[in-house]
């Protein structure tokens, strides 16, 4: 690939430091965070106190890493929330808008199985606007834009759509009907739909349309949902489908039994970009065979960015899961991220972030022997989670998000 635009990837000392993850890789227009537990710096260790002090230590931990880049917490344009109990995240709010003085970020909360750390009640990710970009690219003035539309739910804790530069994070979607602030009756195929129409929505508010969406992360409340969700995807998706990832959830916000993450495509840009300049680039999608097949696109690129769907550990040549344990299926798992990467002339050292989700979180120690010889510089940033179960009974499931220096094509104009 091109070498023009550089990665950079960053640690303090006064955020937790990991020989297996960055705190922060920045690439063009965005820098990725690696999850933050509630670990004290000062003596590695999970801070003593409740799910207040917890949370607290997490946002200050976030905003370390933040204030180390020269930015401020107002330049967050997503967070992800891992909480081991959903019915924490009412003291989580309390603590958690003080951290931001402007426009709230949108938001994604999860329950989960699992944490890195068994003490750790909650643990955070975040995205970071970077208007400075990464060398070569001269600081530029860009606005963060934050948006809402009273035709999908809202709330006083996130916004609907932050947009900074070439796209736009979501905040995921709940099944909510927006007419009764309840979630939709039906199971799980009305839940799905009603999640994906909230997307339409909130996307038809801004000026764009479900094919620019990139990538969707899907959190289920049963992973045997995936196939009844995969088919309500396909009716918003009819010929393209983005890159995707599924999660079992141990719990969702209003116990829905699905929730949707979603990044889109945002060709015209943030001010002062101007529109005419940049809303000819083009969405491009890619599948290789020497990954396994799967209804949705290996990779999604769109200006500086790749998004990997979910990848299991599954050998291409069978579509079986890969013989052995943890640490072999781990291998394939990276050896499938690799295939997809190379197939668009990257290299897994143009990788900027890496989620991992797994069965059993102690595994974790031989994952990191296996995880670590795929990478020869810097570190991605990184999100670990336990989770109860995985698609095929697997282990471990990845996806990642890579960097794209050459950018996607102007479409060519027709007269």
């Amino acid at each position: 690939m091109s070498s023009d635009i550089i990665k950079i990837s960053r640690n303090t000392e006064n955020a937790p430091l990991n020989n297996v993850s960055t705190q922060t890789v920045a690439f063009s227009h965005y820098n990725n965070f690696s999850a933050q537990l509630p670990i004290d710096p000062k003596i590695g260790q999970i801070v003593i106190g409740d799910i207040k002090d917890q949370a607290t230590q997490c946002l200050n931990n976030i905003k370390a890493i933040v204030e180390s880049i020269d930015h401020v917490m107002d330049d967050v344009v997503k967070i992800n929330i891992f909480v081991k109990n959903i019915s924490d995240m009412e003291a989580i709010d309390e603590v958690y808008k003080g951290f931001f003085s402007n426009s709230l970020p949108t938001r994604t909360v999860v329950g989960v199985a699992a944490l890195p750390m068994s003490d750790a009640l909650v643990q955070m990710d975040a995205l970071i606007s970077n208007g400075e970009g990464t060398t070569p690219q001269a600081p530029c003035a860009l606005v963060k834009v934050s948006r809402n539309t009273d035709k999908a739910p809202q709330s006083a804790l996130f916004t609907q759509t932050a947009a900074f530069s070439h796209y736009n994070n979501l905040s995921a979607q709940l099944p909510i009907d927006v007419n009764t602030g309840e979630l939709v009756s039906g199971g799980i195929t009305e839940q799905t739909t009603q999640c994906l129409a909230n997307i339409k929505t909130i996307l038809e508010s801004i000026g764009h349309v479900m094919n620019d969406v990139v990538k969707t992360t899907i959190y289920l409340k049963d992973i045997e949902d995936s196939e009844k969700v995969n088919q309500a995807c396909a009716k918003f998706f009819p010929s393209y489908a983005p890159a995707r990832t599924i999660v079992q959830a141990s719990e969702l916000p209003m116990g829905a039994l699905v929730q949707i993450d979603t990044s889109v495509s945002h060709g015209d840009g943030t001010p002062p970009q101007l529109p005419e300049d940049t809303c000819l680039l083009v969405v491009e999608a890619n599948n290789t065979a020497k990954a396994p097949f799967m209804p949705y696109s290996h990779t999604v690129a769109f200006s500086h960015y790749n998004h990997i769907s979910g990848q299991l550990p599954v050998d291409p040549k069978t579509n079986e899961v890969v013989a052995g344990g943890i640490k072999e299926q781990a291998e394939q798992c990276l050896q499938n991220i690799k295939a997809i990467i190379e197939n668009i002339d990257h290299s897994m050292d143009d990788t900027v972030k890496v989620n991992i989700q797994l069965k059993d979180i102690s595994d974790l120690d031989a994952v990191n022997e296996v995880y670590t010889t795929f990478f020869n510089a810097d570190l991605p940033a990184r999100t670990v989670v336990g989770v109860l179960k995985i698609p095929m009974n697997a282990l471990i499931q990845m996806d990642a998000v890579v960097s794209n220096c050459e950018g996607t094509p102007p479409q060519d104009v027709v007269a």
